[in-house]
């Protein structure tokens, strides 16, 4: 049975005005659907536009352009009841579990916040309903009298996740909600992540730079470069076939633990620095740093298009 689509992006922009008569583009025309059920795994280097566009779907930024449909309704478009649905049905888990905890309210404060805007319990099913998920995320129930700073990394993320899931949503935008955590730690909570999204029937929008965490829990997978998308396939596909050179370089870079075989693969190096999205190259964005670059491509910005089921790149290699 074919799935249908949670979320839909369609032409996607989010500009910031930085100076004088200056934009930074973050988002720059991105197109991508979500599954109900499944994960959308958002890659790319540090200040490519992964998170601006996440925060943007779930509305935390307004879109400068573009449309963002969930389940079947245009988000610009809701006010009052609607809106405020739409904020209870989607969620975030933030990337700093320390900074997005208010240090002056307990756990139970903390998870039970959402709670009280969108539901009317009594103070025992209140606080019933905060044990249940604190044990759901696999804390005890005492540490809902705790304080953030009381706890570690990897239980204030616990915290964050469980925030998150107070309000039953069905939308989590996970904003690199390991790259704070120890490597022994973020095993576990995507482990949890995806446990959860079995369990509770949930649909995530997972971005990281983390390309071997992002494999094990995504189904499909988007890569941005400098606020555009340059390739998108089925998880399998884009580790096995990578099409873009800039995929194929992030794909290149991934640790293999095998000795033999990581010291024998062929590690694509990426020449230059990344240009600054103020102002960005003519034509690819990716033409400064790629050894395939052609004429074509100085002057001809290239369109997402389909190479092969379900298989969409950006390139002047594919035309």
């Amino acid at each position: 049975m074919k799935k249908e689509n949670l979320v839909e992006i369609v032409g996607l922009k989010k500009y910031f005005p930085v100076g004088k008569n200056k934009t930074l583009k973050a988002v720059d025309d991105v197109t991508f659907n979500i599954k109900r059920g499944e994960t959308f795994g958002l890659v790319g280097e540090s200040g490519c536009g992964k998170t601006t566009c996440g925060r943007t779907v779930v509305g935390l930024y307004k879109p400068t352009e573009g449309k963002i449909i969930f389940d079947g309704l245009d988000v610009q478009s809701l006010s009052g009841k609607e809106k405020l649905k739409f904020k209870k049905r989607a969620q975030i888990i933030f990337q700093d579990p320390y900074a997005s905890l208010d240090p002056r309210m307990t756990v139970g404060e903390i998870i039970g916040e959402g709670m009280d805007v969108h539901f009317n319990y009594s103070k025992a099913e209140r606080r019933e309903k905060i044990n249940k998920l604190l044990s759901i995320v696999g804390l005890n129930h005492e540490h809902g009298s705790r304080f953030a700073h009381e706890l570690s990394g990897g239980q204030r993320q616990r915290i964050g996740i469980a925030r998150a899931l107070a309000v039953e949503p069905d939308f989590i935008m996970c904003d690199e909600p390991i790259s704070a955590l120890d490597v022994s730690i973020q095993a576990q909570i995507v482990n949890l992540l995806i446990r959860l999204q079995r369990e509770m029937g949930l649909t995530y929008l997972f971005i990281s730079h983390d390309l071997s965490m992002v494999k094990h829990i995504s189904d499909t997978i988007g890569v941005m470069y400098l606020g555009s998308m340059v390739e998108r396939a089925p998880n399998e596909k884009l580790y096995s076939k990578p099409l873009h050179p800039y995929t194929q370089a992030l794909i290149s870079a991934i640790p293999v633990p095998d000795p033999d075989v990581e010291d024998n693969k062929e590690v694509i190096k990426l020449d230059g620095e990344v240009p600054s999205p103020i102002n960005t190259p003519s034509g690819c964005k990716f033409r400064t740093r790629c050894r395939y670059a052609k004429d074509i491509c100085k002057d001809v910005v290239p369109k997402l298009k389909k190479i092969e089921k379900d298989h969409f790149v950006a390139c002047h290699l594919y035309e």
